[in-house]
């Protein structure tokens, strides 16, 4: 823990920029991403070549990224949103087929249930992961389950492996054990029992979004499966669907951004480093500050950091924690965020349809809290954030 010499030290070395709670790139781009998207440009200018149909080097990204994750099929989309959408349509939802859900969460997974058709039964999360609580698939899981959607939330690894063991215990009647599908839209570069996220579970769709870990431009997405069904399944209805009768509309990602997105994905691993550096740095710098627990990391996952989850004691959950967000970002400049409270408390088409039913994920949203961080933060710069959350928690 920082002493009060070494606190007001920090703070006197302000960044020079505001941190936001989510910086609005969050890899690094350099002179190799804007000369592969300058050449793959370039190369189009051939009225007989243009941007192409899923052009190379878009295969190459896919058979690139397929082989990081350790699957077999990658497909290449616009967005991690419509990937989502895609799994689920794959699903082929019939009313009243479940699909268990955590609510913390960003809002795309359970919409996506919603639109394909699907009935969304919200799963509990655990208190020190904020992950989709095994446990509790266990109580959730009825014979009308399909799915089960744990979101691998800010950065770390869900545990697949206990989903997929009671999927496998609980099969549906017609469809056999429910597809264990996974939301790893802000983990991607993550591991998992030495294997990266992506190869467990029968699909696995990450975001290229413009504030994750890797990015293509500002958007892009990729679903991984080991399903050769699924991965034709995916490939055409990304573009209308024609080649497996299926409805579709336009989800491709272009060639520029599969350019880029090759340059990114052989730099992701440093990005990963990166984040790692400073959150193990702002561990030791907070460690035994009252009434917060630091982020929890599994011995069997190696976290991503895309966001730093605190957990503030019991005393400051709601109200209190708001206001010491409102703090760090009026008199210090650091923005947090909470990513993502139960989404039927913001989405009151999701409350209607699926009910308000996981009270102690509410309780343990209450009191999370994720700092601001990026791989490139200087030690200064997180020094000083740690002071100034430090130096807030006393004011209040």
């Amino acid at each position: 823990m920082m002493t009060q010499v070494e606190i007001d030290a920090a703070l006197a070395k302000r960044p020079a920029c505001n941190w936001r709670s989510e910086p609005l790139l969050g890899s690094v781009y350099g002179q190799e991403e804007i000369d592969a998207a300058v050449n793959a440009i370039k190369e189009s200018m051939d009225p007989n070549v243009g941007f192409g149909f899923s052009a190379s080097p878009i295969p190459e990204f896919e058979a690139a990224f397929a082989e990081y994750v350790g699957t077999k099929y990658a497909t290449a989309v616009n967005s991690a949103g419509p990937g989502i959408d895609i799994v689920m349509r794959a699903l082929k939802l019939e009313p009243g087929d479940e699909v268990i859900v955590p609510p913390v969460n960003f809002g795309a997974a359970p919409l996506a249930v919603y639109g394909a058709g699907g009935k969304v039964v919200w799963g509990e999360v655990d208190p020190k992961t904020y992950m989709l609580d095994p446990e509790d698939v266990e109580k959730k899981i009825t014979p009308r389950t399909r799915a089960i959607f744990p979101v691998h939330i800010h950065g770390m690894c869900a545990p697949m492996d206990k989903y997929i063991e009671i999927a496998e215990r609980h099969p549906h009647p017609k469809y056999g054990p429910p597809k264990v599908i996974g939301d790893a839209a802000r983990a991607c570069g993550g591991s998992y029992k030495g294997e990266k996220i992506g190869k467990l579970g029968w699909a696995t769709i990450f975001s290229f979004h413009t504030m994750k870990n890797m990015t293509t431009l500002g958007e892009g997405g990729m679903i991984v499966t080991d399903d050769p069904w699924l991965n034709e399944y995916a490939h055409s209805v990304r573009m209308y669907g024609g080649g497996v009768d299926a409805w579709g509309t336009s989800n491709v990602m272009t060639k520029v951004q599969a350019a880029v997105g090759l340059v990114q994905l052989s730099k992701l691993d440093s990005f990963i480093d990166g984040r790692r550096r400073v959150a193990y740095e702002r561990n030791r710098l907070l460690a035994g500050v009252e009434g917060i627990e630091l982020p929890y990391e599994p011995l069997e996952c190696v976290h991503t950091y895309y966001l730093y989850a605190i957990t503030l004691k019991k005393e400051w959950a709601g109200e209190k924690r708001d206001a010491l967000i409102k703090m760090m970002n009026d008199e210090y400049g650091v923005g947090c965020v909470v990513a993502n409270a139960p989404q039927y408390l913001s989405r009151k088409m999701l409350a209607d349809a699926y009910g308000m039913t996981t009270p102690k994920s509410e309780e343990y949203a209450k009191r999370m809290m994720c700092v601001s961080l990026h791989p490139t933060m200087s030690s200064d710069d997180n020094r000083y954030i740690c002071a100034a959350l430090i130096t807030c928690l006393k004011k209040l």
